[in-house]
């Protein structure tokens, strides 16, 4: 069953989640939104009807800097599932040529198993703080030496009587008393922070480090065999003694307390099931890798070859990695590209076919611009201010100001090369360079930005087209 949070995720709660980072692509959010509800949908289902349900995959077209990837990244984060981001590029360069597309399905797998180790960790991070707690005790104050005994073993071949354990005498009881008083003393003294920074010589395990590097063949990693680990595990861990302050072991000893907690085979099984149902992979630039016509040789073949290296990934497939097989069939991909080159239709028919659902994102207007600068959470004009409070400056912008940026920065990608949101960075950073470099001089007075301001700083760069190529 979902749990409570997957059942409050409602594709309208989804798309309104996405509206308070990205302005406007009402059309994607509302396409994302309903086939990450779809998945939670199927996850209630009966196993048999289940396995039949694919995901819908699906493609993104729009230009460079309108919220394509960012609409990826931020639905990750609202589900917490696993999500990588990959170029299809990546795969493009000469002797490569795709041939290790499947990392991308390793590397969501090594993520979801991460995340479900964190989680886990913090299931047991109240024990694990206990257990480092007594650790810490135990450096501050040893513990009473527990008088050795002959063993039988040592009995049976030496010949001699074996000891008895005497009763402590009265000076050692007294002496045992004082030391638990003073640990408890110790132990209150530790949780009010008083010993913070105390140093502590402590013992911490470490790996046994392997003195040759071995290297794998060409076939290990397509298996998801990491000769180094194999052999890391042959050696015992080395124990290594550290002085450090109390602080610091605290943070070393509940790490290695944590570890010692978590069930690491099962957070693997678990972690590589979460992959197989609920994984996003984000595929970008997947325009680079189309081919303009059946006519062409030379790089276009390598992408053809790119394309057709993809396609058993998102049309379902089993790909070994590290943790066991895991299969592609229900992983959720979303391809995204700017395709004023290309057209979505140069793609291979099977890829086109297994990105059933195609999305246009709509080019970024003046108003949108002048949206994106203060409406989103955290929003470029927000940052700045944040930033120059750290030198108790405060910044401020009219009305007039924010309109003017985003007026020049509709006309630069009007007149240049289209790069979307992306241009709004490049002209804040122009038009604030002297206050930044000024700040620690302005502490206490309060700047304010106008739209005279960002005439007189921005406008003769936009209208110099020699100096734009450079700095805008």
């Amino acid at each position: 069953m979902t749990d409570a949070r997957n059942e409050a995720l409602t594709p309208r709660a989804i798309v309104s989640y996405l509206d308070r980072y990205i302005v406007g692509q009402r059309k994607a959010k509302r396409a994302v939104a309903v086939a990450l509800r779809n998945r939670i949908r199927r996850l209630v289902l009966p196993e048999e009807i289940a396995r039949e349900i694919a995901p819908k995959n699906i493609l993104m077209v729009g230009p460079t800097g309108v919220g394509k990837t960012e609409i990826a990244r931020r639905l990750s984060q609202l589900v917490s599932a696993p999500f990588i981001k990959v170029e299809a590029t990546k795969f493009t360069e000469v002797g490569y040529v795709g041939r290790d597309v499947e990392s991308m399905i390793r590397d969501l797998v090594e993520r979801s198993v991460q995340m479900v180790k964190h989680r886990k960790i913090e299931e047991v991070r109240e024990e694990a703080s206990s257990r480092a707690r007594e650790r810490i005790l135990d450096a501050l104050i040893p513990p009473r030496k527990v008088q050795e005994k002959v063993s039988d073993f040592m009995h049976i071949f030496s010949g001699q009587p074996q000891k008895e354990e005497r009763p402590p005498t009265e000076d050692e009881e007294r002496a045992e008393k004082q030391r638990l008083s003073t640990r408890e003393r110790l132990g209150r003294m530790l949780d009010e922070g008083k010993l913070e920074g105390r140093e502590i010589e402590i013992e911490i395990s470490e790996n046994a480090q392997v003195g040759i590097p071995v290297m794998g063949g060409p076939g290990m990693e397509e298996m998801g065999i990491n000769i180094g680990e194999m052999l890391s595990g042959i050696f015992p861990k080395k124990k290594k003694r550290r002085v450090v302050t109390v602080e610091t072991a605290r943070g070393i000893l509940e790490a290695e307390e944590a570890e010692k907690l978590v069930d690491h085979e099962a957070a693997a099984q678990e972690g590589l099931k979460k992959a197989q149902e609920e994984g996003i992979v984000f595929i970008d630039e997947l325009d680079k890798v189309a081919s303009a016509g059946s006519g062409h040789s030379g790089p276009d073949v390598s992408r053809e070859g790119v394309q057709r290296d993809l396609l058993p990934i998102v049309e379902g497939c089993t790909v070994n990695t590290r943790y066991g097989p895991v299969r592609t069939d229900h992983i959720l991909f979303i391809a995204a590209g700017a395709f004023h080159k290309m057209k979505p239709s140069d793609l291979v028919p099977e890829l086109q076919g297994r990105l059933p659902l195609r999305v246009e994102l709509d080019p970024l207007s003046e108003d949108d611009l002048a949206r994106i600068l203060v409406e989103p959470e955290h929003s470029l004009v927000d940052q700045y201010k944040a930033l120059l409070s750290t030198e108790n400056v405060v910044l401020s912008f009219t009305d007039g100001a924010v309109r003017e940026i985003a007026n020049l920065a509709a006309r630069m990608n009007r007149e240049t090369e289209d790069i979307g949101a992306r241009r709004l960075h490049t002209m804040m950073e122009n038009l604030l360079e002297e206050i930044q470099f000024d700040a620690s001089e302005l502490s206490g007075q309060e700047v304010t930005v106008d739209d005279n301001n960002v005439r007189d700083k921005l406008e003769i760069l936009v209208a110099d087209t020699d100096v734009r190529k450079y700095l805008l």
